[in-house]
């Protein structure tokens, strides 16, 4: 899924950041679809760590991170640079989080997506 091909925005986009965006998008996806499935978890347990207070805040915060990056990267912000550094921090403390779970399978995706975003963050910040 390359959502910014064949517009006049993608021409002038290189490689890197193009992989960076689809990355910040994934891992979006990847991150909300994680909240549901913790909050429909903890509906079927009496209790829940994955619905603890701090790591469902990391799973918002990289979400809306990866969001806001991406958004910056497509409408080429000068600040790009500096957003992708708070968001390849903020992946990496989430797929930190995430990892405490062990072998939960959305989890470990979850982790997975977001490790990938902060590589790509991180170059992305380093490039400018």
């Amino acid at each position: 899924m390359n959502v910014i091909e064949n517009t006049e925005v993608g021409r002038s986009m290189d490689q890197d950041m193009q992989a960076c965006i689809e990355a910040c998008m994934q891992c979006h996806a990847v991150c909300v679809q994680t909240i549901r499935y913790s909050l429909q978890a903890s509906e079927h347990a009496r209790s829940n760590r994955m619905t603890e207070a701090g790591h469902m805040r990391l799973l918002l915060d990289c979400a809306a991170m990866c969001q806001t990056s991406a958004d910056f990267m497509l409408r080429g912000s000068e600040f790009h640079p500096q957003v992708c550094g708070v968001c390849a921090t903020v992946c990496g403390q989430c797929a930190d989080s995430c990892d405490r779970f062990g072998e939960d399978a959305q989890l470990s995706a979850c982790a997975n997506a977001c490790r990938q975003c902060a590589s790509s963050c991180q170059r992305m910040s380093t490039a400018a």
